[in-house]
């Protein structure tokens, strides 16, 4: 039978390259086709990204949708949950294929297996959160940011314990450090988006 692709001398190095590049579209692949935004409307994405802890990687992910945010703090706070759950899923479809892949340690596919729950869980919280986000109102507004606030701080930590499990020196370095890659992009987005989103909470009282 001819070699494949996905062989297992293969897969290791041939699975970093695709993770690499999807890291990059992930954060890229929204700024073709979008409209130019105003100077306003960039200007206040990127003074209310510096109040995050990730400041860059907050501009870069939300400033294609600033003709969308204009200068509404609860747009924001929408649009950077949306693209963190945007992201959150597309990164944990890919772990649920890499668990099931060739060419992985026995220890590699326990850790990507419990890291694929872990972004389950993560991936429902952002969910329940953008569900609550777009029906908020002014009399429960209170009761209903406190349960997004609850969501989002728990998919962090979700997030948070999956990349624990790759902290070992027994892991494949390349699987390891592209995989960490991938989540902690993850739960940096997931941290700007709980300080817009706390930021939002802080604008409206």
């Amino acid at each position: 039978m001819g070699s494949s692709l996905f062989s297992s001398s293969n897969f290791l190095p041939t699975l970093v390259i695709f993770l690499s590049s999807t890291l990059y579209i992930i954060n890229s692949s929204s700024a073709a086709g979008r409209p130019v935004a105003d100077k306003a409307s960039t200007e206040f994405i990127r003074t209310s990204c510096g109040t995050t802890t990730y400041p860059t990687l907050c501009y870069t992910s939300l400033s294609t949708h600033a003709s969308a945010i204009q200068t509404s703090p609860k747009l924001l706070a929408d649009t950077a949950l949306s693209v963190t759950l945007e992201a959150a899923r597309s990164t944990s479809s890919l772990m649920s294929k890499m668990a099931q892949s060739h060419g992985l340690k026995p220890r590699e596919v326990a850790a990507m297996r419990d890291c694929v729950e872990e972004l389950s869980d993560s991936v429902d919280q952002l969910r329940k959160a953008m569900g609550e986000m777009t029906q908020i109102k002014g009399s429960n507004f209170g009761l209903m940011m406190n349960d997004i606030q609850t969501w989002v701080s728990a998919a962090l930590t979700d997030e948070d314990t999956c990349t624990d499990g790759f902290a070992e020196n027994t892991m494949n370095g390349n699987v390891t450090t592209t995989v960490r890659a991938r989540v902690v992009n993850m739960a940096h987005m997931t941290s700007n988006a709980l300080a817009l989103i706390n930021s939002y909470a802080s604008f409206h009282n």
